[in-house]
């Protein structure tokens, strides 16, 4: 965690997913130190508990973000306990290193597999997330990525499409919404380095590629980004709508 907390969230109510580790849980943890009583929603449920741990008013949520199902169950149960929601971060996301390739190579599954938890679970988490917020308006903030604005991820055709296929989202559902006084916006992380990326970040040739296209010239961290979240999750930001903020070393800047 990055700076001191100031309670610049207190009284909120914030669900993230992708919450057991990486961004999520950075960004879930900062929260919370912000005086928001925060879901920590994931696939991984002892990873979201062990996060969840020890921090006021938390709760770990087990979600697939692919089974409308199980998002609608995530969402009920976030309801029950919480009283509502302010906030939410649909941050859940992968990428298959060694699967994802240049489209002539790219297998329908590994597309469809990406698709599914990047676009299609982001879908479904702003959907329930407008539902919800309905009434009484809020933030809902979407992990993109440099891959969907430039040709970043040439390699990673899946993934790519994915992120812009959440951009393309964020603005759409921005537009239809900011009269009911939801705000949608898109984070665009850089190279940041989680358990993601290990392929890279445990190959040094690899990450001082990337680190070497970053103009600050070092790799993210989860850290970075908390700082971008909290102001979109809080009052602050209240005429910020379908907007990009990148937090990415300056990579797409280029």
């Amino acid at each position: 965690m990055t700076g001191t907390p100031t309670g610049r969230l207190e009284g909120k109510r914030a669900l993230v997913t992708g919450a057991a580790s990486g961004i999520g849980r950075a960004l879930a943890t900062r929260f919370a130190a912000e005086g928001a009583r925060v879901v920590f929603a994931d696939r991984d449920l002892p990873g979201a508990r062990d996060a969840a741990a020890g921090r006021p008013g938390a709760l770990a949520v087990e979600v697939d973000v692919t089974d409308e199902d199980a998002v609608t169950a995530a969402y009920a149960q976030a309801l029950a306990e919480l009283g509502g929601l302010d906030v939410v971060v649909a941050n859940a996301g992968v990428q298959l290193f060694g699967q994802d390739a240049p489209v002539a190579d790219l297998d329908l599954a590994v597309w469809q597999r990406t698709l599914a938890v990047n676009l299609t679970g982001t879908f479904l988490t702003v959907k329930h997330a407008v539902r919800a917020l309905r009434g009484r308006g809020g933030s809902i903030v979407c992990t993109g990525s440099p891959t969907g604005l430039n040709g970043e991820g040439r390699d990673f055709t899946a993934y790519s499409s994915s992120k812009a296929g959440v951009h393309g989202l964020v603005r759409t559902v921005a537009a239809a919404y900011a009269h009911e006084g939801i705000r949608v916006n898109t984070v665009v992380p850089g190279y940041t380095e989680t358990p993601l990326v290990t392929a890279i970040s445990g190959d040094e040739g690899s990450r001082a590629a990337i680190v070497g296209r970053t103009p600050l010239g070092r790799a993210g961290t989860p850290a970075d980004v908390e700082g971008i979240a909290v102001y979109l999750a809080g009052d602050e930001s209240s005429f910020a709508t379908g907007a990009i903020f990148r937090v990415d070393g300056g990579m797409t800047s280029l």
